[in-house]
C-alpha cells in the first residue's frame, strides 16, 4: 500500500508530510522491477535492506543508498534506475488496491492479508522476537479465523522503536 497514492487528492496534507511519502516511490519502483526481473523471492531479503537502512541506520532515500540495498540483497545494482522511472506505477497502483480494497480505506499502514482476511496492522513498538513472535501470529491467526471481527486499537504511547 501506498501512503502516497492513497492521499494523493487529500487536501489537508502539510507540505512536510507529502514530501516524507513521495519519497517512498523510488523504492517501492525498485521493488516492483527488481519482482518483475527476478520472481517473488527477491521482496523478503530487499524489502529487509530497505528497511534496515532506511529506518535503523537513518539512510537518506537517495540512488547510493538503494545500489547498497540491492548489492546487499544479491540483486544488479543497475535496478536502480527505476527509482526514477513511472514504467511499473501502474503495477503499483494495482498492488496498492489489492490489498487496501481487501481491508477497506478507513486505515493506514501496514495492512497484512492472513488467510484470506485482510487488517491494518500489527502496530508494535519494538517488534518482538522469537517466542514472543510466534505468540503475536498466534492471535493474528485467532482473530483471523473470528467470523465478524473488525477491530483492536488503542493510543500510541510512545515513537517507533526500530532496533
Amino acid at each position: 500500500m501506498s501512503l502516497d497514492y492513497l492521499n494523493s487528492e487529500k487536501e489537508d496534507l502539510t507540505e512536510e508530510y507529502r514530501q516524507m511519502v513521495a519519497s517512498s516511490w523510488g523504492p517501492v519502483r525498485v521493488c516492483i522491477t527488481a519482482q518483475e526481473a527476478h520472481g517473488d523471492d527477491v521482496l523478503l531479503p530487499l524489502y529487509t535492506e530497505l528497511g534496515n537502512r532506511f529506518h535503523l541506520e537513518g539512510k537518506p532515500r537517495e540512488r547510493a543508498t538503494i545500489e547498497a540495498v540491492l548489492a546487499a540483497a544479491g540483486l544488479p545494482t543497475g535496478l536502480a534506475d527505476a527509482a526514477d522511472g513511472e514504467a511499473f506505477d501502474k503495477a503499483i497502483k494495482v498492488s496498492h488496491h489489492l490489498g487496501m480494497d481487501q481491508v477497506g480505506y478507513e486505515v493506514g499502514t501496514p495492512v497484512i492479508s492472513v488467510e484470506g482476511v485482510a487488517f491494518f496492522g500489527p502496530v508494535v513498538s519494538p517488534a518482538p522476537r522469537g517466542e514472543a513472535a510466534g505468540v503475536l501470529w498466534d492471535g493474528v491467526l485467532g482473530v483471523a479465523g473470528t467470523d465478524g471481527f473488525f477491530e483492536l486499537k488503542r493510543s500510541r504511547t510512545r515513537d517507533p522503536d526500530f532496533t
